[in-house]
């Protein structure tokens, strides 16, 4: 298990902060549906980089980088899978250069939307894509690796496995989790915030966590979920701005920054242990948790 500067900080700190969502400012800033927000990395390098300082002025401990699709095998389905390597450098390029000494870089890597036990994709083949990846994002200057919205334990032990055995970075790992008609919360494929925890530590993350699919409300018994199973673990949460609703054709979350920052407090005290923020978030949502949080540096 590494640990380095996330580690360092929580020693000094007892409450951490994260960025919140990329894609809700690009698609203000021009980004079409379906359009593959990793290419602007080198298509629209500054509209990128603004977005990385909009974070990092709002004094946050570390933000994300603008990869979260940029595996080769996500990547493969539009004929960009040679460009896996160069996208990720430059995701993590353009947030060093935004966050300077300010704050942390942690390389955004999300699923390959493939499914092992389909047979839609080889374990070496996941592997291969996750190792170029997060290779990629360490030579960019990240500091850690987050891999997140995860839902299958075997794909997220591949992905810290490439991470650990490629790289020198501190590794983060969060799952999606939702609601059970029993009332306890499982990813899509039926793991435990519990379950996931066990394999994720074993597999050599040393933060782990809870990312989309719900509001800061119900990031709580989430959380609490997993302080059962570990008092001490780092636990990083990254709640979606509410539910999302369909309005004149379009997504909308719809909680306010208040509405977000309401709960601050609750998840506090269930044991969190960095904030951020996940799809429909803002700056102003960061804002607006920070100030809530009670803090004090």
């Amino acid at each position: 298990m590494r640990t380095t500067g996330i580690q360092e900080l929580l020693k000094s700190r007892s409450l951490l902060f994260c960025d919140g969502a990329w894609g809700t400012i690009f698609q203000s800033a021009g980004l079409k549906p379906g359009e593959i927000a990793e290419l602007w990395n080198r298509d629209h390098r500054k509209k990128v980089l603004e977005v990385a300082h909009s974070y990092v002025d709002l004094g946050v401990d570390m933000i994300e980088t603008n990869s979260f699709r940029g595996n080769g095998i996500a990547l493969a389905g539009i004929g960009l899978e040679i460009d896996a390597a160069e996208l990720n450098r430059l995701a993590a390029e353009i947030s060093r250069e935004a966050a300077g000494d300010k704050c942390l870089v942690l390389g955004s890597v999300g699923p390959t939307g493939k499914i092992l036990m389909m047979g839609d994709v080889s374990e070496n083949e996941m592997y291969d894509a996750f190792a170029v990846q997060v290779q990629a994002i360490e030579q960019g200057g990240a500091d850690a690796i987050c891999f997140e919205t995860m839902s299958a334990l075997d794909e997220a032990e591949l992905a810290v496995k490439a991470a650990v055995e490629n790289t020198n970075l501190e590794i983060i790992c969060t799952f999606t989790f939702t609601k059970t008609v029993g009332g306890d919360y499982k990813t899509v494929m039926g793991v435990t915030p519990a379950q996931m925890a066990e394999k994720m530590l074993s597999a050599g993350a040393s933060i782990i966590g809870t990312n989309c699919g719900n509001g800061m409300e119900t990031m709580i018994p989430i959380v609490k979920a997993f302080r059962d199973f570990d008092s001490n673990i780092p636990l990083l949460v990254q709640p979606n701005a509410g539910i999302p609703k369909i309005e004149n054709g379009k997504t909308v979350f719809p909680e306010t920054p208040d509405e977000m920052a309401s709960h601050v407090p609750g998840l506090i005290d269930a044991g969190v242990s960095i904030i951020g923020g996940c799809c429909g978030t803002t700056p102003d949502h960061i804002t607006a948790i920070m100030n809530n949080s009670g803090r004090r540096e």
